[in-house]
């Protein structure tokens, strides 16, 4: 039996060459003869191509100067597809060619790699060559990639056709499978990249000679190694060991490294089956670190950090139990941890028999009965992923057997650990979760324009006091008030405040997430004789109520306006670092203060020695990285209550956006924004000592944009973590706290939007 594979070959890449040899290889294991479809789709492969830009004329020029090694690159990639691929006799040029030709096969397979992309090809549309649409053939899919998380609009019909002539369907990465889904309605199987498919001893077999005597760190980045930069960095310092680079990236990565710019798909293989170490943001380049099991570190662009489950990389090393390799994130491996190949190389086995078995049973046109992937492992109880955990807390408060605590990670912030021993699988944390559970919405609140009448209140707290009114009135009818204060070392954690003297504790923001141990059951126990007032972060407040399972009538909360929680852990680190620039210990920290007026909040830190610092809050160094969105816990920036459909009674914030001519004579004292959101709001609102005005809820979401959406995720996010489990902390700030240079903050204020992000593009480029 023979097939016919349609995939990309011919591009000088070391990833589509060797799935497309790793394809064919794979079918013969299982007696069907395989060949390549010589079909060439138009790319320019050419080392020196016409400089029709300044872009195509820098890169002549690079490639000029490089051109003797580059030659030689090209050379190799020809001989080892010669040499290697089984192709067909003609080489095909349009879908119409194809339709005339007479192919001598029983069956075509849509083969890996994002031939299935519409976006790559010049016209944006898909290109039905890859579809097999050229032969009324059966036909399969083998792990081909859409290579986009969602299709460009309108295309879903267009594939759903394409798909029709598929008796089996399966896809590289879990964004595929949903999008197979959504169009045509089928399910289509996630199975590895053909690259895994043969042994390491296969692809030994294809490797050329060593290239680089004695050990080395391998270096191989198809963009810029931004998270990796300090691990390649201190790999070197720590190990001794020189650094090679595979130019996929024109950047040098380590002032030192040697640089290779010749290596074929042998010499590739080779590389990575010596190396003593890899660091790379290459999904083949983590591919073939694992096939060769070299300790390696990856990177993945910051949106697959934000959502991994449409990330090939993280659908691969997930598969194999090693998400750990991914750098810039909390629970990263250190420096020198060897990786778990044992338990790996037994995922990867399981995972290649099952992958295997789909082949052979589409390459019959036999029904595909999925089997277990992997051996049963002793399972933890159902939580929260890393990237929506919000450490609520509840899930610890609630558990009978307190298996569970809430451990800081790699980035400073708290997630919760499983104690296996203590756990009986109860499910009682899972059903608590708040991010588990889908939130009912709620009507629109009523918006207003609220301060406090008592100037001295009101001088000392963040906006306009509405906060501290609250609090008063819960104080005064005995009950007792719970909200976030620093300790002497500026830990944050939530306290008890029984007296309107401790009150100030509590007042004005924190721009860190606070410590809620034990915080919840203590709620708990005070709601049982007198009035609770609870002030939190939304996800706090949910998680409150989740845990308690009712709104009990003693009980008001107060939900807050969220840019995102800062780390904990970072912000601790900063109040150490600023201690020691000044040399003395701080004692209170003020994040917003009003010295200079409400729209120009300052960091004040005041230190032991009774010496006061103060400076507009963004123009310090944690100021500028917060309001940067630098640090934020991994949640915030998919955060779900970031809307109008609040978990609190009453939701707080600054007032933003009121016109000059909009109580002109408040806004230098501050202005608080209140949302009244439940009848039982209402009725404590009409009992509060504040100055109100109503206000319309449009215009408070456009002076509060967090009412609508979350915080954007920074590109140097992965980086900034990165360097902060590896470098000094001293020079983390340096690098990503800092003030910009003064001519760069002045171009900011010239240009225009525009020409900043023009800038911004022709930086980024490599």
């Amino acid at each position: 039996m023979k097939a016919g594979l349609v995939t990309f070959y011919h591009l000088h890449h070391y990833g589509a060459i060797l799935q497309a040899a790793a394809t064919q290889r794979a079918l013969a294991t299982l007696g069907w003869e395989c060949e390549t479809i010589d079909y060439f789709v138009g790319q320019d492969i050419r080392i020196l191509k016409p400089p029709t830009t300044p872009a195509r004329a820098a890169n002549d020029a690079y490639n000029t100067l490089h051109y003797p090694a580059l030659k030689r690159r090209w050379q190799r990639f020809e001989d080892f597809s010669r040499a290697n691929l089984n192709r067909t006799a003609r080489r095909y040029e349009s879908r119409e060619e194809l339709e005339r030709a007479r192919l001598p096969f029983d069956l075509l397979i849509a083969g890996s790699d994002q031939i299935w992309n519409p976006t790559i090809f010049p016209d944006g549309r898909f290109d039905p060559v890859f579809f097999g649409a050229f032969s009324p053939l059966r036909k399969i899919a083998y792990a081909p990639s859409f290579g986009v998380g969602h299709l460009p609009e309108g295309m879903e019909e267009e594939l759903n056709g394409y798909l029709a002539g598929f008796s089996h369907l399966s896809v590289r990465e879990s964004s595929g499978r949903d999008i197979v889904r959504e169009a045509a309605g089928r399910e289509a199987e996630v199975v590895l990249d053909p690259t895994l498919l043969p042994s390491a001893a296969e692809w030994s077999a294809l490797a050329a000679e060593r290239t680089v005597a004695g050990d080395y760190i391998l270096c191989y980045c198809i963009s810029r190694s931004g998270a990796l930069e300090p691990y390649i960095r201190r790999l070197a310092e720590e190990t001794g060991l020189p650094v090679v680079q595979l130019c996929g990236t024109r950047r040098k990565l380590h002032p030192k490294a040697k640089l290779i710019f010749d290596a074929g798909p042998a010499e590739f293989l080779s590389l990575f089956q010596n190396a003593a170490y890899v660091c790379t943001n290459s999904f083949h380049g983590t591919v073939f670190s694992v096939q060769f099991q070299r300790p390696f570190f990856t990177a993945v662009a910051p949106a697959e950090l934000q959502d991994p489950e449409r990330s090939r990389t993280f659908s691969l090393l997930s598969r194999l139990g090693l998400t750990d390799r991914v750098v810039g994130k909390g629970d990263a491996a250190t420096l020198l941890d060897v990786p778990d190949w044992a338990g790996a190389g037994e995922r990867l086995s399981a995972a290649r028999a099952g992958a295997m078995a789909y082949l052979k049973a589409a390459l019959a046109d036999e029904p595909w009965e999925k089997g277990k992937e992997a051996p049963a492992r002793e399972a933890g109880p159902l939580l929260a992923d890393r990237t929506c955990c919000t450490g609520c807390s509840a899930c610890a408060a609630v558990c009978p057997r307190d298996a569970i605590a809430l451990v800081r990670d790699g980035e400073g912030f708290a997630f919760p650990a499983v104690d296996p021993e203590k756990c009986v699988h109860c499910g009682i944390c899972t059903s608590t979760c708040p991010v588990l559970r889908p939130r009912e919405p709620k009507p629109l609140p009523a918006a207003f324009a609220a301060w406090n009448k008592e100037a001295d209140v009101r001088r000392d707290s963040t906006s306009g006091g509405a906060f501290s009114a609250l609090a008063d009135y819960v104080l005064e009818g005995g009950g007792v008030v719970f909200g976030a204060a620093l300790d002497a070392r500026q830990h944050l954690r939530h306290i008890a405040c029984f007296r309107k003297e401790d009150l100030w504790r509590l007042r004005g923001a924190k721009y860190v997430q606070s410590d809620l141990e034990g915080v919840f059951r203590e709620v708990k126990k005070c709601l049982e004789t007198r009035q609770v007032l609870f002030s939190g972060t939304p996800c706090q407040v949910d998680g409150l109520y989740r845990y308690l399972g009712t709104r009990p009538e003693n009980l008001t909360t107060c939900d807050l306006v969220c840019h995102g929680v800062p780390s904990p852990g970072v912000w601790e680190d900063m109040a150490r670092y600023i201690e020691r620039k000044r040399g003395r210990e701080l004692q209170t920290v003020r994040f917003r203060n009003k010295v200079e007026g409400w729209k120009n909040s300052h960091f004040t830190a005041v230190y032991d020695d009774g010496t006061v610092d103060t400076h507009p809050l963004f123009e310090t160094e944690y100021g500028r990285a917060f309001g940067r969105a630098l640090f934020l816990r991994p949640c915030c920036y998919r955060c779900p209550y970031a809307s109008l459909n609040r978990p609190g009674d009453f939701t707080l914030g600054d007032l933003w956006g009121l016109r000059p001519d909009e109580l002109p004579e408040q806004q230098q004292k501050g202005v608080s924004l209140l949302l009244v959101n439940t009848p039982h709001a209402s009725h404590v609102f009409d009992q509060l000592p504040l100055v109100r005005r109503p206000f319309p809820v449009e215009r408070a979401i456009a002076g509060n944009p967090r009412l609508a959406s979350p915080t954007a995720r920074p590109a140097d996010r992965p980086a900034f973590f990165a360097a902060y489990a590896l470098e000094p902390f001293d020079q983390v700030v340096r690098k990503f706290c800092a003030l910009p240079p003064l001519p760069v903050r002045a171009a900011g204020k010239v240009l225009s939007p525009e020409m900043k992000a023009r800038v911004k593009k022709v930086l980024k480029r490599e």
